[in-house]
């Protein structure tokens, strides 16, 4: 029988166990469900995970999930996420399990959509860049605050409460895991892709020291208990945490003369740091139908029409990725011509490097992204790009087909983490 198996004997095999398997083997009978709590309080199934699409649908629901899993090549629906209702958010970040997002009033929340907990993070108005603007009744009724499109200045304007988060949140990041109550979050926002963070458990919002200016950073990852941030120029910026101050340096000087639209950090399965480069096109493409519009994805109050025309009917494609290895004692980017092993995630989620020797499911020498164009939080009715990229020969297929997932907010790449973090603490 089932229940039979000794503990440690049932602890070994659920170690080894991808999370879809891992709790359909904890709902199996009393005794498998005690093992896989012991395992997931304890942190110690397997950490490399392979990541799924999250995404929102319409025929699940305001509060529900789906799940797609690359290692099964199915979905699941993540019901009963708490408030505020996941399609009603934006995601403009993932790590450990837990993604971030901004909800209707612009304020961020970090969500384990597997458990689902949630931590609500410092208001936005704690941030240096964003001020309120109360009402006759000393209630905040819209922020003000600079948040041009990318490329374009200019002075502070106010936004409404729900409009603040269409440009003003980029991109965030997560030192560990949330569930063990001891983390970091990195946010990238305006203007000029500025660098905020707080630590667990503070109350606002502390603005990181800048080098210049203009910093327009794109991209960040911990490595070694510190953060390694690159602009869109190829500058690594390096943050010490320790220590009641943080301590900043430039360790690679600019690699590009021009702004590149995406640029990534990752450190490899081997400890290595690889910089990437991908510009986007927009090109007409009408090989599948357009999806029916959703009143949730409309954009209805964007006020600079101007921007819209070019880009009504157009399509994100992701254009072959350029990479480089990092070599911080030459100062300088080495030409990586290929992966080997390696499988790389891009997108909106932190940044992911695995070994494909690992992860059976996946292909080595690939990338697997979704779609993180500058212009998705403008245009939310585009039908969005995700799929994998062979780097042998730059071909490229979809994940799925057809779409399973609405346009807005854009799916992104989870690593399911079914960790409790009431647990964790106790």
């Amino acid at each position: 029988m089932a229940s039979e198996l000794r503990d440690d004997i049932l602890m070994k095999i659920f170690a080894a166990l991808d999370i879809p398997d891992l709790i359909r083997a904890g709902s199996v009978c009393s005794a498998w469900h005690a093992a896989y709590t012991c395992l997931c309080t304890l942190g110690r199934w397997k950490q490399q995970q392979t990541p799924c699409i999250l995404y929102t649908a319409k025929s699940l629901g305001e509060s529900a999930a789906g799940l797609y899993s690359l290692a099964e090549k199915k979905t699941y629906t993540l019901a009963a996420l708490p408030d505020p209702p996941i399609r009603t958010r934006h995601f403009i970040g993932s790590a450990y399990g837990w993604i971030i997002t901004a909800d209707e009033r612009s304020e961020l929340h970090l969500l384990n959509p597997i458990t689902g907990d949630q931590v609500a993070l410092p208001s936005v108005i704690t941030i240096g860049s964003v001020m309120p603007v109360y009402d006759e009744n000393g209630i905040i009724k819209e922020y003000s605050s600079w948040c041009p499109i990318p490329g374009r200045h200019g002075r502070p304007r106010n936004y409404s409460l729900r409009k603040l988060r269409d440009t003003f949140f980029e991109k965030v990041f997560l030192s560990s895991d949330p569930s063990t109550g001891d983390y970091i979050v990195a946010l990238i926002h305006s203007p000029y892709f500025q660098l905020s963070f707080v630590r667990s458990g503070d109350a606002c919002w502390t603005s990181l020291p800048q080098h210049d200016d203009f910093p327009h950073f794109a991209d960040c990852i911990f490595k070694d208990g510190l953060m390694y941030a690159v602009t869109h120029l190829g500058e690594i910026h390096v943050f010490g945490f320790r220590g009641p101050a943080v301590k900043q340096k430039v360790v690679l000087d600019r690699t590009r003369d021009y702004w590149f639209e995406r640029m990534y950090i990752v450190q490899t399965s081997c400890g290595d740091l690889l910089q990437i480069w991908s510009d986007i096109t927009h090109i007409n493409d009408v090989s599948d139908p357009e999806p029916e519009p959703d009143p949730l994805e409309e954009d209805d109050d964007f006020s600079e029409p101007e921007m819209l025309d070019e880009f009504e009917y157009s399509r994100h494609y992701c254009t072959p990725f350029k990479l480089f290895k990092v070599d911080l004692a030459a100062n300088k980017l080495v030409d990586v011509n290929s992966l080997g092993d390696n499988v790389l995630f891009l997108g909106q989620n932190q940044t992911l490097c695995l070994n494909a020797k690992e992860h059976p499911q996946l292909k080595a020498n690939h990338v697997y992204f979704t779609d993180n164009d500058e212009y998705v939080m403008i245009r939310k009715n585009l039908i969005r790009d995700v799929g994998v990229l062979n780097l042998c020969d730059k071909s490229k297929e979809k994940i799925v087909s057809p779409q399973i997932w609405s346009n807005w907010p854009s799916p992104m790449w989870i690593t399911p983490n079914p960790r409790k973090m009431n647990s964790a603490r106790g």
